[in-house]
């Protein structure tokens, strides 16, 4: 290209890049006159303009925006490159006064939340203490900016002030720290902490007074120099002492007696009212252990051939290796859980309890009073238990070699080993599990904690329904049961039982549906799931992608392949009908059986909006003392 082409082109850029600069001025302007700072960009590149704007705290609104606007034309205007940055010599400049600070760029720092790389650092060389004193003034200096520091990064204005009084050298400390408004708490208070841990290598120790200045935040100190408007201070550290008027000595003791008074005779009332409820709960506990023992010997006597045993310890300690880490399989709600192997070669899953608490045996209590007569196929069976003095219960199970569900839904590797058809006998089968303790068992039994991780797959992969911890048993016919506390897993819990303690064969179905959506997502109800550019629990995901059409994009991604099974859709319907708000609008277990295996010309009804639509996931479980998994019995 000819010289003179070069030139005429280069003018030309350099013009476009000044109209992009006013444009820009223009912005910054508006912007710090409403907030006080301002961050902004014209024009398309390559002669984009970039710029950021920051006025003083207390120096806002018209005044503000006077200063910027002499700056900016001055900047804007430098044809002879005067600071050494404007067009046409350079396209980078940043500039500090007392009162605002400007930079502006032909390279975009405004989109990745930069600007803070040119630095500029002043200071005072006022009276400098001598140096123990010195050490002590540069810890009172870093203790108030550090302070103020906090203050400001919660404040939306991202601006504070504070001041503190140096008794030693009898000086007033101030000081003063900024971000731009656009900053984030903790972008702010990194920009921050990146200047205040520069102090100790920018001035020499004990120096009254100094700043340090980036784009985005200022840090500056001075003594005896109010350099900002103190009216409304943010922080007033170590105030000066005034003189105590005469006998405050007196009042002052007698405060402090009388608070020691008060003190001990709360704590002496909390110790009398925390050993009574100790003995209480040692009498309670006393009284349980008898009712175990006698539940221990009803089995005796009514139940021998029922194929429940009676362990003795030392046979449950061969079998585990001692309760060896080894052998250790996991941790359960009142203790930890162990395979062993008995003498005969069979293979058992022994839960021993720990020394939890009341609920602890309670739990065993029932366990071994009442589930050990539940049979069914998809129902971990309780084989027997052991109990050894006051200390020693444990509960023996048949062995489940393939652990719980979660652990392989929930793993991409170990999730594509189930496919379609494994998924649906999973399904059923926790379904029939289901189906049996609401109807066919000698009483109706509400779990009340079904999820994943409470369903237990053999060695060929069929699900056993386990954790039956606590039974209450009804003296007569219920539909439902109120409580007052509120167990369970959170995600799983329908929401009248969440809300007002009601519990019924429907709150089964509910964690049912939640389950189902699990089983064939292969995500876990606590997750966010983005659906139109907004966070959803997997639920109201789930019905979202429902009601447009899409539920294909609900199925776990090992199992589509492009095409899907017509029965996975009625399965997702079904869910959606489980996880309905109102109890009464869920199926029965019953009927959800009957609709999982009716053919394709069944025709069900369309869901309603599912509870829990506009919760965010939390991700924490509710539980009671020792993470207890409670099951409601309702008598026929």
């Amino acid at each position: 290209m000819p010289a003179a082409a070069a030139a005429g082109a280069s003018n030309s850029s350099d013009a476009a890049y000044r109209s992009n600069l006013n444009a820009l001025a223009a912005i910054l302007v508006a912007g710090a006159r409403a907030n006080g700072s301002a961050v902004g960009a014209a024009g398309a590149s390559p002669d984009a303009a970039y710029g950021l704007a920051l006025c003083r705290g207390d120096f806002r609104g018209d005044a503000c925006a006077r200063g910027l606007r002499d700056a900016l034309y001055s900047a804007v205007n430098d044809s002879e490159g005067v600071f050494g940055c404007g067009p046409p010599r350079l396209r980078d400049i940043t500039l500090f006064y007392d009162r605002y600070q400007l930079r502006l760029s032909g390279a975009d720092f405004v989109s990745g939340g930069g600007g803070n790389a040119p630095r500029w650092a002043g200071n005072n060389t006022n009276f400098v203490t001598p140096d123990n004193a010195a050490r002590r003034f540069d810890a009172l200096v870093l203790e108030l900016v550090t302070t103020i520091a906090g203050v400001a990064v919660g404040k939306p204005s991202r601006y504070a002030t504070g001041r503190s009084w140096f008794e030693e050298q009898r000086l007033t400390l101030f000081a003063l720290v900024q971000c731009t408004v656009d900053m984030s708490p903790e972008r702010c208070r990194e920009c921050l902490d990146g200047l205040i841990s520069a102090f100790p290598a920018t001035f020499p120790s004990g120096q009254h007074g100094g700043r340090i200045l980036v784009p985005r935040c200022t840090v500056r100190y001075e003594t005896d120099n109010t350099f900002f408007n103190t009216a409304d201070l943010s922080v007033d550290l170590h105030k000066q002492k005034q003189a105590k008027p005469s006998k405050v000595w007196l009042w002052t003791t007698i405060a402090v007696v009388s608070l020691l008074l008060l003190s001990a005779s709360f704590l002496l009332h909390r110790w009398i009212k925390i050993r009574r409820k100790r003995e209480i709960a040692r009498l309670e506990l006393r009284r349980l252990s008898i009712a175990v023992k006698n539940v221990i010997n009803l089995w005796r006597l009514e139940e021998g051939n029922s194929g429940f045993s009676l362990y003795d310890f030392s046979q449950m300690k061969g079998a585990t290796n001692g309760f060896s880490i080894e052998n250790k399989l996991g941790q359960g709600g009142f203790g930890a859980v162990y395979k062993g192997v008995l003498p005969d070669g069979l293979e058992i899953g022994v839960k021993r309890l720990g020394p939890c608490s009341l609920q602890g045996l309670l739990e065993f209590k029932n366990e071994i009073q009442l589930i050990a007569k539940l049979q069914h196929r998809n129902l971990v069976r309780l084989l027997g238990c052991c109990i050894e003095g006051e200390h020693e219960k444990i509960l023996v199970y048949e062995y489940m070699p393939n652990k719980s569900l979660d652990l392989i839904i929930f793993d991409n590797k170990k999730g594509a080993s189930l496919d379609w058809p494994k998924r649906l006998n999973i399904i059923e089968g926790i379904a029939q599990g289901l189906l049996y303790l609401h109807v066919h068992s000698r009483l109706c039994v509400v779990h009340r904690d079904l999820k994943a991780s409470n369903v237990l797959l053999d060695s060929q992969m069929n699900p056993k329904i386990s954790d039956f911890g606590m039974a209450r048993i009804f003296s007569s016919s219920v539909a439902e049961s109120n409580t007052t506390r509120i167990v369970g897993t959170h995600g799983y819990i329908a929401p009248e039982y969440a809300s007002d303690g009601v519990c019924s064969v429907k709150s089964d179905v509910f964690s049912f549906g939640v389950l189902l959506l699990e089983i064939i997502s292969g995500t876990m109800t606590t997750g966010s799931y983005r659906f139109e550019g907004k966070l959803y629990k997997l639920i109201a995901y789930a019905w979202l992608l429902w009601r447009a059409g899409q539920w294909p994009e609900l199925v776990d991604r090992s199992l589509g392949n492009g095409t899907y099974d017509c029965t996975m859709e009625r399965h997702v319907h079904v869910a959606l009908l489980c996880v309905q708000e109102s109890a009464d609008d869920r199926p029965a277990m019953d009927e959800v059986v009957r609709m999982l295996g009716s053919g394709d010309g069944a025709v069900l009804p369309e869901p309603k909006q599912p509870a829990y639509f506009n919760v965010r996931p939390v991700g924490t479980e509710m539980s009671a003392s020792c993470d207890m998994t409670i099951t409601i019995t309702l008598s026929r």
